[in-house]
């Protein structure tokens, strides 16, 4: 994956950075895929069902990132594909280098 186009979809801000995700549910795996318009596209294994995938993508974001769990939280989109999330107590640049580390 290109670097500097991920880089534009970050936004750092005093607590981390917050992070727009575009979910495919139900997936062979949990994986970064790409970019899906002006979202970081990201395959997850649950499915859309009473916040399975978010709870899975908020993990799986941790994951990534490096940071506990209670670091990483939804900020909009609880019923949409189309998801922001706040990552804390992480830079920019580090995420950038984990997402990239991750990618396909």
């Amino acid at each position: 994956m290109n670097p500097e186009p991920l880089s534009t979809l970050l936004e750092e801000n005093q607590h981390g950075v917050v992070i727009p995700c575009w979910i495919q549910p139900k997936s062979s795996r949990d994986s970064i895929v790409g970019i899906q318009g002006d979202a970081i596209k990201i395959s997850i294994t649950a499915p859309p069902v009473d916040g399975k995938a978010n709870a899975c993508l908020c993990k799986y974001l941790a994951k990534i990132a490096g940071v506990s769990k209670s670091s990483v939280r939804l900020i909009s989109g609880q019923a949409s594909r189309r998801k922001l999330f706040q990552i804390d107590n992480i830079s920019k640049q580090q995420l950038l280098d984990k997402l990239l580390a991750h990618s396909r």
